[in-house]
């Protein structure tokens, strides 16, 4: 007589900072059940409840909530997922002053990781968070917790993500190293042509028109003279990239942020043309699926959404290789990070 083999329960997630929910995603295509998320603003938990249903979700602020009450809410955690406040970390805050209560918020991943005892964590961060003052604290701490550390800088667009955005992952594992995470489609680069709509349902208006600032014309005029005059191309409309705020359309975007950033331009029988780039052209830029519901709040309430987001492919990468490593215990164990 044949035993019927106990099915294996999914692994369950925390999403902590989960913002539109980029992690979520990634996570919930890796296979793993995203049960609880916790984010601070209104309109992230709306939209987020548009896509994940049944997800136990609390709008606070992680300082504000008990581990333990949560943990008793909605049952055992296996995988915490987190992207602490990353704005004072980042050097698009040029020479403003940080806020290390906005730092610190990445010590709430160690408080939920001592109550919770998730098997996994992976925190995403920007790259400059290593710049951070205690950033080894932070790292040791979890470390002491008992976990295994790998920390990798990950850029999107070798995950099939038409948008070249690096990210810091520190990856946690209780029981054995973490294994490396390999770019899985780098050698097929997805480019922005793939996400702008060339098809006229966006409203063009004249580069030359009056009124544009000057520094607008002197990005697009590098632009042009350096491709030629057939030739489309992006601008950075607001900001400075520090790579003459201009670039092809035959390469990643560059790194979306939660301001209105980038202008598409492209020569027409009158001269050239220029129009933003929009919500659904960006969204694509993240690497979320048209049906990813995105629709409320204002465009610049949506784009800030997206521009504070984890791309789902990345982070699905991560889970994926970290529910199915077979990779043993060598290295380190609990006392250093590679």
């Amino acid at each position: 007589m044949k035993t019927k083999k106990k099915s294996k329960l999914p692994v369950r997630a925390c999403d902590l900072f989960a913002g539109v929910g980029g992690s979520s995603l990634g996570a919930t295509q890796a296979g793993v059940s995203v049960v609880a998320a916790v984010d601070n603003w209104d309109l992230a938990e709306s939209t987020y409840l548009d896509n994940f249903k049944g997800v136990t979700y609390y709008r606070d602020r992680c300082e504000n909530l008990d581990p333990a009450e949560l943990l008793k809410n909605v049952g055992p955690i296996q995988l915490l997922l987190a992207s602490p406040e990353c704005t004072n970390h980042t050097c698009a805050k040029g020479n403003s002053e940080r806020s290390e209560r906005s730092r610190r918020t990445a010590l709430q991943v160690v408080r939920f990781a001592a109550v919770l005892k998730p098997r996994w964590i992976v925190v995403e961060n920007v790259v400059h968070m290593r710049g951070w003052h205690r950033y080894y604290e932070w790292i040791a701490q979890l470390l002491h917790l008992g976990y295994n550390a790998r920390v990798q800088v990950l850029n999107a667009a070798d995950f099939g993500v038409p948008q070249a955005r690096r990210r810091l992952f520190v990856i946690c594992d209780r029981k054995r190293i973490p294994p490396r995470i390999v770019a899985s489609n780098r050698s097929k680069l997805r480019t922005a042509s793939a996400i702008i709509n060339p098809n006229g349902k966006y409203r063009f208006s004249p580069l030359e028109e009056t009124g544009r600032a000057p520094d607008t014309l002197l990005r697009a005029n590098r632009a042009i003279k350096s491709l030629g005059g057939k030739a489309s191309f992006l601008i950075v409309y607001y900001g400075t990239d520090g790579a003459g705020g201009w670039q092809r359309v035959d390469v990643p975007l560059r790194t979306i942020t939660t301001i209105d950033r980038f202008a598409y331009v492209r020569p027409s029988a009158s001269g050239y043309e220029l129009r933003m780039l929009q919500v659904p052209e960006l969204k694509g830029a993240m690497g979320f699926p048209g049906g990813f519901k995105l629709e409320r709040g204002t465009r610049r309430d949506r784009i800030k959404l997206l521009g504070n987001a984890v791309c789902p492919a990345v982070m699905k990468a991560i889970v994926a290789r970290l529910l199915h490593s077979d990779e043993g215990l060598q290295g380190i164990n609990g006392n250093g990070i590679r």
